[in-house]
């Protein structure tokens, strides 16, 4: 079985939302929601008499994580939220009868109701694209050439990321070593998506909560 994620280098992430953007575009995701966000996390030292030494941050693009054992899944009382071939969590809009379950069992806060339609929505990693060869918007569109999009089983490239070696998916990554290599905190779920950070101190503890509407503002601070 095949296993697609996204692979994000956040030192070449620039925080233009340009994945948010493109992501809205295409998947016609209506106003005040988002498929994706760009978080922007600060880490900021306990003794600040040396301001601004010590402080550091980093923008997080956030989106489904498409988890290996996804809750939204385990709890969805009709089987509208499934596994698709390609390892991604999708919904089936004919089978969401809008009850909410899924929506707090994400534990990094991406699903949302569409009031208007009354089904629950969130990133499905462009499954219109994908299935036609194609590769997810917020991955084509990205400014800073920060995205990457494959299977960690099956492609050599991705085959590559999964044990940390240096060169990765072409020449413009930059090196990285496997203690660089991320994925947002675990509650047993298994998130897939992975993020590569160097010289930053990664925060796993982070509060995931929308802050706006269903789904949040694109760069909020954390």
């Amino acid at each position: 079985m095949s296993h697609k994620i996204i692979v994000v280098d956040l030192n070449r992430c620039v925080g233009c939302c340009g994945c948010n953007t493109a992501c809205k575009t295409v998947n016609d995701v209506e106003i005040g929601n988002f498929w994706t966000r760009v978080l922007r996390v600060n880490n900021t030292p306990e003794d600040q008499s040396n301001w601004p030494e010590g402080v550091d941050w980093y923008y997080l693009p956030m989106q489904c994580q498409h988890c290996e054992d996804a809750p939204c899944v385990n709890v969805c009382p009709t089987g509208a939220s499934y596994f698709a071939d390609d390892g991604s969590v999708q919904i089936d809009p004919e089978a969401c009868i809008g009850c909410k379950t899924c929506i707090p069992a994400c534990p990094y806060g991406v699903r949302y109701l569409d009031e208007t339609a009354l089904i629950v929505k969130k990133c499905n990693l462009c499954k219109d694209l994908t299935e036609e060869g194609g590769i997810p918007q917020c991955v084509s569109q990205c400014a800073g050439l920060a995205k990457w999009y494959g299977d960690i089983d099956e492609d050599p490239s991705m085959m590559s990321f999964k044990g940390g070696n240096e060169q990765l998916l072409g020449d413009t990554l930059m090196p990285f070593t496997e203690d660089e290599i991320h994925a947002l905190p675990d509650t047993g779920n298994h998130p897939s998506m992975r993020y590569i950070s160097r010289g930053h101190k990664w925060r796993d503890d982070i509060d995931f909560t929308p802050t706006q509407g269903g789904h949040g503002f694109c760069l909020p601070n954390y």
